[in-house]
């Protein structure tokens, strides 16, 4: 159980948690979502620790274990399996007493003790949680000190997961994962044996990986049950509710105002006059909560559209070194519209392939015929550390507009997001999110016919991630995506590329189809190169059908749940809006006392409809893996 009670914290003076309070059930899998530098770091910080609390108190369970994932990436001479090995530090304590132990109770408990928790199976389950997070068998045995920072990341994740703390906090664990280590990961948190709160603005992960939301905005934390699109319709129901709530206690104000201001200096109704005085400030304002609105995002359209395709591949290979292609063999075609998504594990080529369209690396043979005037725009990430830390986004869209006017310049910022004094703000002041805007600002600012999109959501929120998604949607031109984000790429993308094993072949089926692909290629250690191949592709689309049918009834289940749902919380909304009417219980205490009752019957209906909604999802997860 964690508790969390009355928690105040302020950092540099600003106060993020303001009296906030949740009860955390023991087992649940908990979503942490929130506005950008909402606060939801600084709660994991003061659940570990690491931050003392200005006001109340975070309370865990006696000898809880937390874990939770390391900002720092490991190093050293270690090989990866060891790193991750080293994490379950009862296991290594264990093991050492064990070789100087001497009386034959104590070694008996220690024996005892290290079969309880698998010690001695404790490689294998390591060796298949890095194997899951995309390292091959190989890999596993080479120093940390190796591999790139990213995938150090991932062994830190995977050390963590190791570990199986009681309580396992994970901060934005998908930032640093591609799109088939994020599918294992959602697997893993689903499954996971114990507490986990995950901060993640993957909406995809949120909605299949947990089964409860917390919610921290303006200080305060809201519990709802469910995964991220069930706490989206249960706040937009509440917000309706208290926006209702808000213009009835207006009114009942302004009434009673208007009877003091009449008759406070008539001495017949003086004491009447009074007593509404005291009940009008015994009446706490309600304020409607209106959601912060996201500025949209914005791709200008091409000024001259060109004639497909645009570009032309036959027989390509593409790299960095003489005689060694990352790619190679490349008959591929991109026409003004296409909507492409790249699906690959890292390092297999997926930044290589967009560089190669977009022009940053050239094919060392074969053909590549591009249409003329073609102007593409890339995004990538490492591109927020090349911004001047100096300029604003005024300065940057200066160098890139010299000659124009002043006023076009600050049309032009506050169409990317920067208006007033924001277009002002160096870069260095900005968020992560705001970065990713002004980049992506930046790059499309000539109109381009081509945007190349490479995991442009990292430091985007939830909300940010949906006007990006609109920007695509509503884009007249080509756009080739790589990201982590199933959601994104399921509203966006008409179709796959598959980057494996050297090559790019267009993958025959939807996200789902991959999903399955995926998860079952790691698990029965099967040779991507098949389905690349499109060997096994009709037997593929018959198990897809074979597995929508015998999951219908699941299906139908979760949707007439849903259905219940929604039902009940609008009977319970409707019953709300009667009892705020304060003279209901004086008027009518007959009717008062029925709606009391019916709302109790209803918040019953809904826990059981909630359950069954839960049950029948858990089950089609588990049928789906």
């Amino acid at each position: 159980m964690l508790i969390i009670d009355d928690l105040s914290v302020r950092v540099a003076g600003r106060l993020l948690i303001d009296h906030a309070s949740a009860h955390i059930p023991t087992g649940a899998r908990v979503g942490l979502v929130g506005r950008n530098g909402s606060g939801k770091s600084t709660l994991f910080r003061t659940i570990t620790g690491e931050i003392a609390a200005e006001h109340g108190a975070v309370q865990l369970s006696p000898r809880c274990r937390v874990g939770r994932l390391s900002q720092e990436a490991p190093g050293g001479p270690e090989s990866l399996l060891e790193v991750v090995l080293r994490a379950d530090d009862e296991r290594i304590r264990l093991l050492t007493e064990a070789e100087t132990a001497q009386d034959p109770h104590r070694i008996a408990e220690i024996q005892t003790r290290l079969a309880d928790i698998g010690a001695h199976s404790a490689p294998a389950r390591a060796a298949e949680i890095l194997a899951g997070l995309g390292f091959s068998a190989a890999d596993q045995e080479h120093p940390c000190s190796e591999f790139s920072g990213g995938w150090r990341m991932r062994v830190a994740l995977a050390a963590t997961l190791f570990a199986e703390p009681d309580l396992l906090l994970l901060d934005e664990p998908t930032n640093f994962l591609d799109l088939e280590s994020t599918l294992w990961l959602q697997k893993q948190i689903a499954a996971y044996p114990h507490t986990v709160v995950v901060i993640s603005h993957d909406r995809d992960l949120l909605d299949n990986a947990v089964d409860w939301t917390l919610h921290l905005e303006a200080g305060s934390l809201t519990l709802y049950r469910g995964g991220y699109s069930a706490f989206e319709r249960q706040r937009r129901e509440r917000q309706v509710l208290d926006a209702k709530l808000a213009r009835k206690q207006d009114e009942q104000r302004a009434r009673l105002t208007a009877f003091v201001e009449r008759f406070r200096a008539k001495a017949t109704k003086a004491r009447q006059a009074q007593s509404r005085l005291k009940l009008l400030a015994k009446l706490e304002p309600t304020t409607a909560a209106v959601a912060d609105q996201v500025r949209p995002i914005v791709f200008p359209p091409p000024a001259k559209p060109l004639s497909p395709p645009i570009i032309a591949l036959e027989g390509v290979s593409v790299g960095y070194e003489p005689d060694r292609p990352v790619l190679r063999r490349l008959n591929l075609r991109l026409d003004p519209d296409d909507r492409i998504a790249l699906v690959g594990s890292n390092g297999n080529g997926k930044s290589t392939l967009v560089k190669l369209l977009s022009g940053r690396l050239t094919p060392m043979s074969g053909r590549m015929n591009r249409a003329d005037r073609l102007d593409v725009a890339y995004f990538a990430q490492h591109q927020l550390d090349e911004l001047n830390p100096d300029g604003s986004a005024y300065d940057h869209l200066r160098r890139l507009m010299p000659d124009a006017p002043e006023a076009k310049v600050r049309a032009r910022a506050g169409a990317i997001g920067f208006s007033a004094e924001a277009a002002d703000t160096p870069s260095a002041n900005l968020s992560g999110g705001e970065k990713a805007r002004l980049l992506l600002g930046l790059a499309t600012s000539s109109g381009p016919h081509l945007v190349v999109l490479d995991e442009p959501t990292n430091h985007l929120d939830i909300d940010s991630r949906a006007a990006l998604m609109d920007a695509i949607n509503d884009y007249p031109g080509a756009v080739i995506l790589v990201s982590h984000d199933r959601y994104l790429i399921e509203a966006c993308a008409d179709r796959i590329w598959l980057v494996a094993d050297g090559q790019v072949t267009p993958f025959d089926g939807d996200l789902d189809d991959y999903r399955k692909f995926i998860l079952t290629d790691r698990r029965d250690g099967k040779d991507r190169e098949r389905q690349a191949k499109g060997a096994s592709r009709g037997d593929m689309r018959r198990a897809a059908a074979q597995l929508r049918v015998e999951l219908a009834p699941l299906r139908k289940r979760i949707t007439d749940a849903e259905a219940r749902v929604a039902r009940l919380n609008n009977e319970i909304a409707r019953i709300d809006t009667a009892l705020a009417d304060a003279g209901l219980f004086a008027r009518d205490p007959a009717k008062a006392a029925q709606l009391s009752k019916d709302r109790s019957t209803a918040v019953n209906a809904l826990a059981r409809a909630e359950d069954d909604w839960l049950v029948a999802s858990e089950a089609l997860e588990a049928a789906m893996r």
